[in-house]
């Protein structure tokens, strides 16, 4: 999971201060998708072999400094990513930070990528093979074999090349996307112009949107963007569409177009004839919606809030039980403890407080400071739970890390034993099931119900059952 962001000016703006600041601004807003590392990346829009780069390990905040962003003005384009590390762990280094530049036959080239490759490991070989004179890839990471990837088919279409569109890379673009599999949603950019792509199972979320200045005109756009979710588009935007799963669209100063999609599996071009997969079926990741994405994104025309209510109305259907209060996990599962309320008729009452100065625990690099990172995040709120008989509910269960500590702490703060345990649910289905291909988590814990009750002292545990 990271959180990627990119906006182009119109054409008939002139390039100013306000495009970092935007660009800045949606990366603070896709904070909460990746924590370790930040990059923008600039484009005059003239330029074809410089970009203006700086990146940095830490927050937005840290990096996005007036001094930094000041780099960035006269940038007609700009594309910014936020890590959370899957790939590329053993090298916490600043060459893994995103974007990917690279340089290419055609000029520089900058990657954010958002997902997981499943055939990493040999696609890595083909590249390294390909590379000429023994030069490999810098880091261990997927993102920027997809870099190198995209440089070759460039190379390889070099001479078919038209000089009058020499930032249009579609077609090497869809070579690539043909040759990887999920997942991936990627924003790729030229000198003039950025590619908004989603791989043809749509596992990882993508939107595009047209950026109005109200002061000027309500219908003509001052720039268009493109945002992992919906909530990174500024206040003045409007959300023009989700990219569906397969397609590629073009963002330039002329607007908004699509250059390719899911249905176009055969692509007929002079230097190669790849076969993108028929009748790929959609593969959204239902982390997106218990956990991953804000509250108040829209995803597949619905907002997340809406959704993670609704699974809890379904999870009091499925598995009502007798408690005084019904609480949750801050944040992400509160929209869900409180459907639970609604639908079942006990009571919804807070039992945490979250430091909303400590950071997701999931997202964490290491299983050392994820614990620690519990610890410093949530503080029992004692006089809600003494004697209370609770239903407590979260939103997933990957690791077992969060609910067995703070399972504890609620016991130690006085809430009534029911039958020697607590009930806890999973607003989620198992998890066991869904991590192959959404995003790495080897440390996920592959075990069933049963174990997991047994994990935690608990006869109630129970995850929403899919068809629900």
């Amino acid at each position: 999971m990271c959180g990627i962001f990119g906006i182009v000016q119109a054409d008939d703006v002139e390039a100013n201060d306000a495009l970092p600041i935007l660009a800045a601004d949606g990366l603070i807003a896709l904070q909460h998708r990746g924590t370790e590392s930040v990059g923008l990346v600039g484009s005059d829009g003239v330029d074809r072999q410089h970009l203006e780069i700086i990146k940095g390990h830490g927050l937005v905040r840290d990096l996005c400094v007036e001094e930094n962003l000041n780099k960035l003005n006269g940038s007609r384009i700009i594309i910014g990513h936020n890590r959370y590390s899957t790939a590329g762990r053993k090298r916490p280094a600043i060459n893994c930070v995103q974007p990917f530049v690279v340089y290419t036959a055609i000029g520089t080239v900058a990657i954010a990528h958002n997902g997981e490759l499943v055939d990493a490991k040999k696609k890595r070989k083909e590249v390294a093979k390909a590379l000429h004179q023994g030069v490999g890839l810098s880091t261990d990471t997927d993102s920027e074999l997809i870099a190198q990837m995209v440089a070759k088919a460039i190379a390889l279409n070099y001479k078919c090349r038209n000089d009058e569109n020499w930032g249009d890379i579609s077609k090497e673009l869809a070579v690539t996307m043909s040759a990887i599999n999920m997942s991936y949603s990627l924003l790729v950019m030229t000198y003039d112009r950025l590619y908004a792509i989603r791989d043809p199972y749509g596992n990882r979320p993508l939107c595009v949107g047209s950026i109005y200045d109200p002061a000027q005109s309500s219908t003509t756009p001052v720039a268009y963007c493109a945002a992992s979710e919906s909530c990174a588009l500024p206040g003045t935007a409007k959300l023009d569409k989700e990219v569906e799963p397969g397609e590629m669209v073009e963002i330039s100063g002329e607007g908004i177009r699509s250059v390719f999609q899911k249905d176009n599996y055969r692509l007929m071009f002079e230097f190669s004839q790849p076969q993108m997969k028929p009748q790929t079926p959609q593969a959204s990741c239902i982390f997106e919606y218990v956990y991953f994405a804000r509250n108040d994104s829209i995803m597949e025309g619905q907002q997340i809030q809406t959704v993670r209510q609704k699974c809890g109305k379904i999870l009091a259907i499925e598995a009502h039980v007798d408690a005084d209060i019904v609480s949750n996990v801050p944040d992400s599962s509160t929209a869900a403890a409180i459907g639970y309320a609604a639908q079942s008729g006990v009571p919804y009452e807070p039992c945490f407080h979250r430091n909303s100065y400590v950071g997701r625990s999931f997202i964490q690099p290491s299983n050392v400071m994820r614990q620690s990172v519990i610890h410093k995040k949530f503080g029992v709120l004692r006089k809600n739970v003494e004697g209370q008989r609770i239903v407590l509910i979260d939103d997933s269960i990957v690791r077992g890390n969060t609910m067995k500590i703070l399972v504890k702490m609620l016991l130690n703060a006085g809430a009534k034993e029911v039958g020697g345990s607590m009930k806890f649910l999973f607003a989620s289905i198992n998890t066991c099931l869904l991590l192959f291909f959404s995003f790495l988590c080897s440390s996920a814990n592959r075990i069933c119900t049963c174990e997991v009750s047994l994990f935690y002292g608990d006869k109630h545990t129970h995850y929403r059952r899919i068809s629900g």
